[in-house]
């Protein structure tokens, strides 16, 4: 799908979220990828052979906590 040179990681590839925006709706709160991937605003995925990936955005510790 990608026409970019260097050409965008794969859906496939751990770095999928790196691939150039083709469709950006951040009011509707997602994007569609140059290699298929729709991602959504909380990090969340949709790939292009219908898999899910759950959203995975950093959790801040609390406040006063200790790791």
């Amino acid at each position: 799908m990608c026409q970019h040179t260097p050409p965008c990681p794969t859906a496939e590839a751990s770095d999928r979220e790196a691939a150039r925006p083709t469709v950006a709706h951040p009011e509707q709160g997602w994007s569609l990828l140059c290699n298929g991937v729709l991602l959504f605003e909380d990090t969340g995925e949709l790939l292009p052979d219908g898999q899910i990936v759950a959203p995975h955005r950093p959790v801040a510790l609390a406040a006063g906590s200790t790791a």
